[in-house]
């Protein structure tokens, strides 16, 4: 049976309440699920990178879960500019090899979106990037990981037809809707703003949908804390989720 903290923090990181979900964690207990939440505490919301470096040292440094976790930090800080270090994108693509190597069908699916990111975002080798999305996807339909399905779709859309993308935004945003991911949501609803002409009635009422729940969750790079102005549609779409 799950532990009743467990179930806590795992609700609370759902909805985008880190802080929250870490504070629910007994102290020394659920080292991964600790270090899964401090991570994407930093990337949404740009806070507690040491935190999330420690929590990541913690780990067994040659199992699958720290090498992507290791890797996501080292992608993240590329990403978004933020005191890079030299081993960066070189560190970020062999963990992400090696969780790919190493880990369950799971993590592999997981290692292989990021991977995806790294070459997309980082590299802007769009031919090196899909293969590695359609990969996961197929991990995550086979798994039925509606997330990992969802964040696959939003990836992929970006390299199809305007019609077939905006179809499959719209398939990101309503997985994520229904399993209640809260922060994801929120970027969904940029991401299918940013696919929709200047005068579509539903881009501005996505944006003001986005804003609230992004202000509230101080997720920055949703409003243009990382980039520019909120809004700024060109910036949102390097970014990973």
């Amino acid at each position: 049976m799950i532990a009743d903290t467990t179930y806590i923090a795992r609700r609370l990181w759902l909805l985008g309440e880190w802080e929250a979900a870490l504070a629910a964690l007994a102290p020394d207990t659920e080292s991964e699920l600790r270090a899964e939440i401090a991570v994407e505490r930093w990337f949404f919301q740009m806070a507690g990178h040491d935190e999330a470096e420690q929590a990541v040292a913690a780990l067994d440094p040659a199992s699958p879960t720290a090498q992507v976790l290791r890797a996501r930090l080292a992608y993240s800080r590329l990403l978004f500019r933020r005191d890079p270090r030299p081993e960066d994108r070189a560190d970020a693509e062999a963990g992400f090899r090696n969780a790919v190597r190493d880990g369950d069908e799971a993590t592999r699916g997981w290692a292989e979106f990021h991977w995806g990111c790294l070459l997309d975002n980082v590299d802007e080798d769009a031919g090196g990037a899909v293969p590695h999305f359609e990969t996961a996807l197929e991990v995550g339909v086979k798994e039925r990981d509606a997330l990992l399905e969802s964040i696959c779709v939003r990836h992929l859309s970006a390299h199809r037809e305007p019609a077939e993308g905006v179809r499959m935004l719209r398939r990101s945003l309503h997985l994520r809707a229904a399993l209640g991911a809260r922060a994801l949501t929120l970027a969904a609803q940029a991401a299918l703003a940013s696919a929709l002409p200047e005068d579509d009635p539903e881009r501005a009422d996505l944006v003001d949908t986005y804003s609230v729940g992004a202000e509230e969750l101080r997720i920055r790079w949703l409003l243009g804390g990382a980039t520019g102005d909120a809004g700024d549609f060109e910036a949102f779409e390097d970014f990973e989720d």
